[in-house]
């Protein structure tokens, strides 16, 4: 069996958005491996989303949702720099059938909750390719404080009965070590 080590993670010893640009930087060496390069970064206003795509510009396709209508100024340079996005997008695990899936992403931090979710969300507006390994970044409230690798899927396939369809998480790129619970 073969050993994979890395030691490009990132821990901040608390959640929140001072840790942005650190985590910006996390990802873009995770980039430069050359494996993954698609990122997909939540962003309520398109501030976040716009500040990877200028980040990333040249080096990963960037792909900002949110659930709320994105400022038109951040949702410009994000398209202008390359990047695609999805506002007003519908939020999944909302239903009591997710309570479960929740609690448990929960313990792992609120972004990483979110990175799950963005992916499935990107994957299910079609702006990314189902099944393949994709950045997914999120945060404890604004900005960025979590960034994962995972297989993109869509939440029927998340846990359905395909295993090569099944969420993957892969590795933790950047996450807080103290959790806030909201």
């Amino acid at each position: 069996m073969d050993v994979v080590k890395k030691s490009i993670t990132t821990y901040f010893t608390e959640s929140g958005p001072e840790n942005t640009d650190k985590v910006i930087e996390a990802v873009r060496k995770r980039v430069e491996e050359g494996d993954v390069k698609t990122v997909v970064v939540a962003s309520t206003s398109g501030s976040t989303g716009a500040k990877f795509a200028r980040a990333l510009k040249g080096e990963a396709q960037v792909v900002a949702i949110s659930y709320e209508t994105m400022d038109s100024k951040d949702k410009e340079e994000i398209i202008e720099l390359g990047g695609k996005l999805a506002d007003n997008a519908k939020l999944l695990m909302g239903d009591a059938e997710w309570g479960s899936v929740k609690r448990v992403l929960y313990a792992l931090g609120q972004g990483f909750k979110v990175a799950v979710q963005v992916l499935f969300m990107a994957t299910e507006k079609g702006l990314i390719k189902p099944y393949e390994d994709v950045i997914g970044v999120a945060g404890s409230g604004r900005g960025s404080d979590t960034a994962i690798v995972a297989k993109a899927t869509t939440s029927k396939d998340a846990f359905g009965e395909v295993k090569k369809k099944k969420l993957e998480v892969r590795e933790i790129v950047a996450m807080p070590l103290k959790k806030r619970w909201y």
